[in-house]
């Protein structure tokens, strides 16, 4: 039953996402933590932060470690936990891949069409909606602690800051940051 389940929440998740996979963030979250409790949010938010670190589209990569971790935390054997995260890969991607061939097809014959262009300015404001939804669905306190003057707050608030000055205002390489980002990391709370 699982495996319908996780077939039919990211498909849905798939068709209904415009703007990539860091509008898909929000979505994916509130299906697989808040509507059926697959998952925890600490364990959303940690296949978040490998589904960043891993080649490919942040999109495909969460849904992939989500399904697999759902059918794990649901009791079955880890190897059909990978079959869960192939379902969910597959589901994912299916009908946005369709619907690509369809518009690309369409919009190959109506390029300069006003009514076209029109849709297209809305869709770039609904990406930012949905992208800044993402941003505000992972300021929770297993990203960045509880508020208040502890450790983690203040590192977290320190790396943020600093990653958005040095990406924003420096242009410097996102490598460079995730680097620096994980060496600061490793001494504050390793060492």
């Amino acid at each position: 039953m699982i495996f319908l389940e996780l077939f039919w929440t990211f498909l849905k998740i798939g068709i209904f996402t415009f703007g990539g996979g860091y509008s898909m963030v929000a979505l994916i979250q509130n299906e697989v933590v808040e509507k059926y409790g697959w998952m925890t949010a600490q364990e959303y938010t940690d296949i978040l932060a490998i589904s960043q670190m891993t080649p490919g589209p942040i999109g495909i990569n969460t849904a992939t470690y989500a399904g697999y971790t759902a059918v794990v935390n649901s009791g079955l054997p880890q190897w059909e936990g990978v079959i869960g995260s192939l379902i969910a890969s597959f589901a994912v991607i299916l009908l946005p891949f369709v619907a690509m061939l369809i518009v690309c097809r369409y919009l190959s014959r109506h390029r300069d069409n006003p009514v076209v262009n029109s849709m297209f300015k809305v869709l770039r404001l609904t990406v930012v909606g949905l992208i800044a939804a993402a941003a505000l669905s992972l300021l929770t306190t297993e990203s960045f602690g509880t508020v208040g003057l502890n450790k983690q707050f203040i590192v977290s608030i320190l790396l943020f800051a600093g990653v958005f000055y040095f990406s924003y205002f420096r242009r410097t390489s996102p490598i460079y940051l995730i680097v620096a980002s994980g060496l600061i990391g490793l001494v504050v709370y390793c060492v």
